[in-house]
């Protein structure tokens, strides 16, 4: 049976801030199957990304469902899941992943 799709409430923010540094951006949420929330087109390459929301403390969500597990497992392609503006941004080469310390 398919699960309702609901969209994390950061959706709509990260959509944003990818179309202003120039993104194409397809919303494939209604898409199911476990494929990724969005298409994004940059600089002459495609990505998927799956959104998640931040998990907060005493919430639940943000973890991956099985189907998308697989989905993700299975591309041979870049794909992505991220949380936040930033981790978006740093997904399709608009902004540096920071460093990490060693």
């Amino acid at each position: 049976m398919r699960r309702a799709s609901q969209r994390d409430t950061n959706h709509r923010d990260i959509v944003h801030a990818l179309e202003q540094v120039g993104c194409t951006v397809q919303d494939l949420s209604l898409v199911g199957g476990g494929c990724p929330d969005l298409a994004v087109a940059f600089r002459g390459a495609n990505y998927f990304i799956e959104i998640k929301r931040e998990k907060a403390k005493g919430i639940k969500g943000g973890d991956l469902r099985k189907s998308q597990k697989k989905w993700l497992a299975t591309w041979r392609g870049p794909a992505f899941v991220v949380r936040t503006i930033d981790e978006a941004l740093c997904a399709i080469g608009a902004k540096a992943w920071p460093e990490v310390a060693k």
